[in-house]
């Protein structure tokens, strides 16, 4: 019999107190946070330190770790040809009233800010070495191989979570993905920086169906139509084959199936995208 982690409560850490658990941070890695370089997120903090470093920390349920554990930042730092922050050193314990464990990752600084948010209304302006910079990461990452599997919104991605989420919007499609590369998994505009290109927080990185990485960014940028088509003429030999074929609707399926956003700048131009996909990938 094969037992189930329970499942941890949602919990905004925009709007929970932190306090505790930033002065346990503090303990265990014995720096200072500066508490006005606090960024809140939805399930992670991070702030400068005394030494000139950055710690981010996350709550993440038991249930969402999985195999791979929840060392993803760490896991990374064996990665070669990547523009990231270089880790190191992390503390991880279980929380003792819920079904979480909470983590905190120091890194090198950024080297420049993040190029906008997770989803953008306005491009950021990037230079053509920025791109370069960009398809040279992903390029040196999927060459790459780990034993983790990604976790895009923290849910560990199978050929059954890409078959459930297209075929609820898509349902005659076949899903068959042939082609597993490592991926980040949370590549969006949050992610990456400018003008300097790094891309960051490396927790849900592992093997995913090749196109991924390619097809969030897209999703991330199609409230601005010149950037989504940038990042497909950036990453154009993702789009075209037939897995980032399908990554472009699994994000397309995200955006425009039952949890779609009434007002969302980007449902019309996925729906665009995913009905000339589906045309191609059923003729």
């Amino acid at each position: 019999m094969t037992l189930s982690s329970p499942v941890a409560s949602q919990v905004d850490l925009r709007r929970e107190p932190v306090d505790e658990v930033l002065d346990r941070v503090e303990r265990s890695l014995q720096v200072r946070l500066d508490q006005e370089t606090l960024v809140r997120k939805r399930r992670s903090v991070g702030a400068r330190t005394d030494r000139g470093t950055w710690v981010r920390v996350e709550r993440r349920g038991l249930d969402r770790i999985g195999v791979q554990g929840g060392d993803g930042t760490a896991a990374a730092e064996a990665l070669q040809g990547i523009s990231k922050p270089a880790w190191l050193a992390s503390a991880a314990w279980r929380d003792e009233e819920n079904p979480v464990m909470w983590r905190a990752d120091e890194t090198a600084l950024l080297p420049s800010s993040p190029a906008g948010s997770a989803v953008v209304a306005k491009g950021p302006d990037l230079s053509s070495g920025w791109w370069s910079e960009l398809n040279g990461s992903l390029d040196a990452l999927a060459a790459q191989h780990t034993n983790r599997i990604a976790t895009p919104d923290t849910e560990t991605i199978t050929q059954a979570l890409v078959t459930a989420t297209i075929q609820q919007v898509f349902p005659d499609v076949d899903t068959t993905v042939s082609e597993w590369v490592p991926a980040h998994a949370d590549l969006n505009w949050a992610n990456v920086t400018a003008p300097e290109f790094c891309v960051f927080d490396w927790e849900d990185w592992g093997m995913a169906p090749r196109g991924l990485d390619a097809a969030t960014l897209w999703g991330a940028s199609l409230a601005v139509p010149a950037l989504a088509d940038r990042v497909r003429e950036e990453r154009r030999t993702d789009f075209e084959s037939r897995d980032g074929k399908l990554m472009t609707l699994f994000v397309a399926a995200k955006i425009i199936g039952p949890y779609a956003v009434l007002g969302d700048s980007r449902l019309e131009p996925a729906r665009t995208v995913a009905e000339r996909l589906v045309n191609d990938l059923t003729s």
